[in-house]
Parts: C-alpha cells; sequence; structure tokens
C-alpha cells in the first residue's frame, strides 16, 4: 500500500498559511506512467482563471475522470482507489486533516494543464472534504508550476513544488486560498486531483466499521 506508506511515513504538516500536508511519493510506478500519458485532449483553449469553464474550449475538458465505465483502462489508478476507499486510508487523511469523512464519495481525475492556464485565488466549494492534488512531471518542466497558496489578503506565501511523484493535501474551509499564477508551461502539467466530497460519485466510501471511532 505504497499510498498509505507515503501518508504515515513520508508527509510533512504545515499550517502557514492554512493547515496542509505534502506528500512525498505517493504514487507507484504504474500510477505515474498512467497519470503521465492519460490521453487527454488537446485544443487551442481561451482560459479564463477557473478549472471548470473557459472562454473558448467549448465542451472538451482539460481532464479525464477515472470512474467505474473506464477503470479497467488503469489497472495502477484503479488499485490506488481500492486504497483511497479503505477504512485505513480514509481514517489517516482524517485524522491528518482533522475532518471527518463519514458518508463521503471519492472522485478522482487526471488533469493535462498546457500553456495559457491559470487559476484565479479561490476557495475550493464547500460539498469538498478534502481537496489533494499529486504530480507527475513527465516532461521535466520547471517546478514552479506548483499550485500558489495565499493568505486572506490574497498575498502569495508559498508555492508548491512541481514536482514528480509529490503533491499535498488540505481540508477546505474558509481560509484555503489557492491558484495558479500565469506561468511558462512548456509541454504539459500533469497531476492527479483526489477529493472526497458530500455529492454523489460512482465511488461511495463503504460504511465504517461498527468498531472504529470517527476521526
Amino acid at each position: 500500500m505504497s499510498f498509505l506508506h507515503a501518508l504515515q511515513h513520508d508527509s510533512v504538516c504545515s499550517e502557514d498559511p492554512f493547515l496542509h500536508w505534502t506528500i512525498n511519493k505517493p504514487f507507484s510506478p504504474k500510477v505515474v506512467q498512467e497519470v503521465s500519458f492519460t490521453d487527454v485532449p488537446n485544443i487551442p483553449r481561451s482560459y479564463d482563471g477557473t478549472r471548470a469553464g473557459d472562454m473558448g474550449g467549448g465542451t472538451v475538458k482539460t481532464r479525464c475522470y477515472i470512474e467505474k465505465d473506464n477503470r479497467d483502462l488503469f489497472p495502477g489508478i484503479s488499485e490506488l482507489i481500492d486504497e483511497l476507499m479503505s477504512w485505513d486510508t480514509i481514517d489517516a487523511i482524517g485524522t491528518m486533516l482533522r475532518r471527518n469523512m463519514d458518508n463521503a464519495y471519492l472522485r478522482v481525475e487526471v488533469i493535462a494543464d498546457r500553456e495559457g492556464f491559470w487559476l484565479a485565488p479561490h476557495k475550493d466549494i464547500k460539498e469538498k472534504l478534502m481537496s489533494m492534488l499529486l504530480y507527475v512531471n513527465p516532461f521535466n518542466e520547471s517546478e514552479t508550476l506548483g499550485t500558489d497558496f495565499y493568505d486572506a489578503d490574497m498575498k502569495l506565501v508559498k508555492t508548491m513544488p512541481y514536482r514528480d511523484n509529490f503533491g499535498y493535501m488540505f481540508a477546505p474551509a474558509h481560509d484555503t486560498w489557492h491558484g495558479l499564477e500565469k506561468k511558462e508551461i512548456a509541454q504539459e502539467r500533469r497531476s492527479m486531483l483526489i477529493n472526497y466530497v458530500t455529492f454523489p460519485t460512482d465511488w461511495k466510501l463503504p460504511a465504517r466499521p461498527a468498531r472504529r471511532a470517527a476521526a
């Protein structure tokens, strides 16, 4: 269970500018390969500072959701999903982020950000109980392409290093301002976004075993 091992043995907590954890080497080699080369359509787009939409891309997406009807195409990611659905992993994350994940759903997507993409400072929707972005860097992009964290005055406080097989997680709250400044992306900024959410997805977390207490 490489992901849980990374959480327990190769993660670092920080509370500047808000509670978050960095995670080193969360992916198995199979997952690194799949995230690096998952087919995501590439057409010219006019980015507007949001991930949900833009001013020229129409229905073409910059991401690929991993769901029950396509999980067989991703054996490595499928194993990771099983780990993320395990209460050993769920409770580890819940304890680290001080957040109860009971009655939640899992959402997993592979993302390919290209030249021109940026994100305005924002807080995630309240339906997200946990946000985790894990990077792969198959094209040797600059480490400065990581997510930017801001304080309440919208001052840039730190930038996560965009490093292969590295990432971070936090529990969305009133102060979790983050985004991506306009930066040069030479080829692609690849990552996997993982959320525990309150709205239905293909992945409903299993019922908590009766012997377990909530985190």
